[in-house]
């Protein structure tokens, strides 16, 4: 079981980018699929990005094409290269195994992230 940190977040305009990381306190080797999950002020946390060991990166239909997740296996760290941020975009930041918490425990922190002008 590895325990998850991210880090990041940030106040950004409408248009910005930023880039997300989340370290995991031992080897992520073992862990099939890596996520990172948003949750919004009320509303229930989202997957936004799956990547599995070895393969390529599903993502949710509202960040495609805008966003970018990244594993480094050997640096047991997971990155999301967020761009052409929207407003919606707002939420809190979460790393964890998909399904969530297999071989982690628990959720990190998470890091927030707003959009605003």
């Amino acid at each position: 079981q590895v325990q998850l940190v991210e880090s990041g977040g940030g106040l950004v305009q409408p248009g910005g980018s930023l880039k997300l990381s989340c370290a995991a306190s031992g080897s992520m080797a073992r862990i099939l699929s890596m996520g990172w999950y948003r949750q919004a002020p009320g509303k229930q946390r989202e997957l936004v990005a799956a990547t599995p060991r070895g393969g390529s990166t599903n993502y949710a239909d509202s960040v495609k094409g805008r966003f970018t997740a990244s594993r480094d296996n050997a640096k047991n760290t997971v990155y999301l290269q967020m761009n052409s941020l929207k407003p919606e975009d707002t939420a809190v930041y979460y790393c964890n195994s998909v399904p969530s918490e297999r071989g982690v425990t628990g959720w990190g922190q998470g890091t927030l992230v707003t959009v605003s002008s």
